[in-house]
């Protein structure tokens, strides 16, 4: 096992050829350690230099909605009066931490989506 870090493209492509030779290793084994390894250090530089952010809190919204067929009525349960939801859906209204908590619970919208935009 011969394993460097990940500096650049090059180094990014060489470690994945790698890891394709060794992903389904057994469990206990060297090959199954350098696995590990590879996946650590492709991940560290793809957080690095390839980073996603959370989605806008109001997309995050908009999409479990689409996933789930709910209306805007639906949100009510969540936000409040249908003008509030109409306010918060137009992003004329920012989020209170009641409605992100109500949406994490309720909707099962990751917490971190919902306070993207706060910082």
């Amino acid at each position: 096992m011969n394993i460097k870090p990940i500096r650049n493209a090059k180094d990014l492509k060489i470690a994945f050829r790698q890891l394709e030779k060794v992903f389904q290793s057994k469990k206990g084994t060297a090959e199954f350690d350098e696995m590990e390894i590879l996946v650590t250090l492709i991940e560290a530089y793809e957080n690095r230099y390839y980073s996603i952010s959370p989605p806008n809190p109001i997309e995050a919204i908009k999409f479990r909605m689409e996933q789930q067929g709910l209306t805007a009525r639906d949100l009510e349960a969540y936000i409040g009066s249908s003008g509030r939801v109409s306010e918060i859906l137009n992003k004329k209204r920012p989020l209170s931490i009641r409605m992100v908590k109500r949406l994490h619970d309720g909707l099962n919208i990751p917490y971190e989506s919902l306070l993207a935009d706060i910082a």
